[in-house]
């Protein structure tokens, strides 16, 4: 233990970042850190007892009323499925989104008529897990051209059930026409926002896999088609040639503000109330209309093929609706949360469910503090660990890997409780290779533990005086950009807590809460050492 101690001490002491090193600058503790190892003097790891509670993440008084938001701004990536499990209940997310032409007033050419219409969705998948299929005498119909066709086939990414009754997991995937006016992709949606929606135009019963396709001429192995892997969702041609190829350059098309007014959007679902989640990106959704027009060349009038796109991306106002059923679950239990003395079974569900809160005691606080002031006590580590319940929460079910941790403050009112930078630690030390803000151990075990990384936040509550907040932690975790670099560092005026994960992050857990007698209640974890 000492031996481990000692390393953490010298890793602390490689921090050497303003106000983050060990050494305190007062002047008694100016040089406190270094003697803690020194003449015999042993370092000492204490645990505390800490209060945890249920965060309900929803409207007061509503079970079911979870939100978040869940508007273009924080969705990088989109869920769609359906899970339903004993301790949280159903979960379902559908997706909805404004559509933009590729080009206005578009020229369709003379007497245009659709073949067909398809939407084309591009999930998560295995590419470790392939299943490849090769025709090598397959005639590729336009022109009857000898030719090779590879289909490869891949499982999407998946979070729940992949079977159910002993055969794969079907999802009857249905898309309508959304009636109501979505507004622009500035506005703020939270997940729980109703759309009126009108009739089914497009469906698709899906099995959880997905195909790529390479067709090559057999003469010269030129490309004849490439088809990424995706999901292919057959469309209403009748609505599309009414609703888009007949109006060509009429004033429905002639701009984006008013076609979103016209054509107002989509909404995709699933009909199963069980199954699993899979994650898409939103901004790579197209739908393209395959249609034939005239080609006159002198007296001869032929028929020729082409492709118009529609965009389902960024430019578009776009949001998940999440919905959830815990009725009858133990997970009910979030919406009357002891925040006073804890809870004994902690709920943590991503995509807008119930977080956990923390609470170092503030006796156990005072007690530190004249630990320190009395006894010269300098803090080298402090971080709380909790543990996911063995018995309640047994299952294959992939675990959290991390969460987004912020402070709360009790004395404000509503969403400004909820303070919106990263804890001082994470500000200071995300990229000093020494710091995780959350780890988490045997995962792949059961109980799963995590440790969370508050040893600056604690130290100033003990040294400096700053409040003692609670801790809220959330399933998800923090985004970063193309070079790893967190977002919510680059963009703090927006507020750091604001770009993380949590709008599509289906994982869940059940924690120990605050029990006596149990030695996996949630705990602060205190290494310190003195003269």
């Amino acid at each position: 233990m000492i031996n481990n101690i000692q390393k953490l001490f010298k890793i602390t002491t490689t921090l050497v970042i303003g106000s983050l090193i060990l050494w305190n600058c007062e002047p008694e503790s100016d040089q406190l850190g270094s003697q803690f190892f020194q003449n015999g003097a042993q370092g000492t790891e204490t645990s505390y007892p800490v209060i945890a509670y249920n965060n309900y993440n929803g409207i007061a008084g509503q079970l079911n009323g979870d939100t978040i938001r869940t508007d273009a701004v924080r969705l990088n990536s989109a869920a769609l499925g359906a899970f339903s499990e004993s301790q949280f209940g159903l979960q379902k997310a559908a997706y909805v989104t404004q559509v933009r032409l590729s080009s206005y007033a578009p020229d369709f050419g003379v007497n245009p008529i659709i073949d067909s219409a398809v939407m084309v969705i591009k999930p998560l998948y295995a590419t470790d897990s392939v299943t490849t299929t090769t025709d090598e005498s397959y005639v590729y119909p336009i022109g009857a051209v000898p030719a090779k066709k590879v289909v490869k086939t891949y499982p999407v990414s998946k979070y729940g059930k992949a079977k159910l009754g002993g055969s794969k997991t079907t999802f009857n995937i249905k898309v309508r026409e959304v009636t109501d006016f979505l507004g622009t992709n500035t506005d703020q949606i939270k997940s729980n926002k109703i759309v009126g929606t009108g009739n089914v135009i497009g469906s698709k019963v899906f099995k959880g896999d997905i195909n790529s396709i390479s067709i090559t001429k057999k003469a010269d192995n030129s490309v004849l088609l490439e088809r990424e892997a995706s999901i292919r969702i057959p469309l209403d041609s009748t609505f599309f040639q009414n609703k888009i190829i007949t109006k060509g350059t009429a004033p429905e098309l002639t701009d984006a503000a008013s076609f979103i007014r016209y054509f107002k959007g989509l909404r995709i679902s699933v009909d199963e109330n069980d199954g699993y989640f899979f994650n898409f990106n939103p901004n790579s959704v197209v739908i393209n209309l395959y249609y034939k027009k005239n080609k006159v060349d002198g007296t001869t009038t032929t028929r020729e093929q082409a492709v118009f796109a529609m965009d389902l991306g960024s430019a578009n106002t776009h949001f998940s609706q999440i919905s959830f059923d815990r009725t009858g679950t133990p997970s009910a239990s979030v919406i009357s949360a002891n925040q006073l003395t804890g809870d004994s079974r902690l709920y943590a569900q991503g995509m807008g469910g119930p977080g956990i809160g923390l609470r170092v005691p503030l006796a156990t606080v005072d007690a530190i503090k004249a630990m320190y002031k009395n006894d010269k006590i300098g803090i080298i580590s402090a971080k709380i660990r909790i543990y996911t319940d063995a018995v309640n929460w047994n299952n294959s079910y992939k675990k959290p890997e991390t969460f987004v941790v912020r402070q709360r403050d009790l004395s404000l009112n509503g969403e400004d409780q909820y303070l919106k930078d990263f804890l001082i630690d994470m500000s200071a030390l995300a990229y000093s290779g020494n710091y995780n803000l959350v780890k988490a151990y045997d995962l792949d075990k059961n109980p799963t533990y995590y440790d969370i990384g508050i040893t600056q936040t604690f130290k100033n509550i003990i040294e400096t005086e700053a409040k003692n907040n609670d801790l809220v932690l959330n399933v998800g975790t923090y985004t970063t950009d193309a070079n790893g670099n967190f977002l919510g560092i680059q963009y703090k005026s927006l507020g750091q807590q604001n770009f993380n994960s949590r709008s599509f992050s289906p994982n869940r857990a059940v924690f120990i809460g605050t029990e006596a007698n149990n030695v996996q209640s949630p705990k602060l974890i205190l290494t310190y050492g003195k003269k």
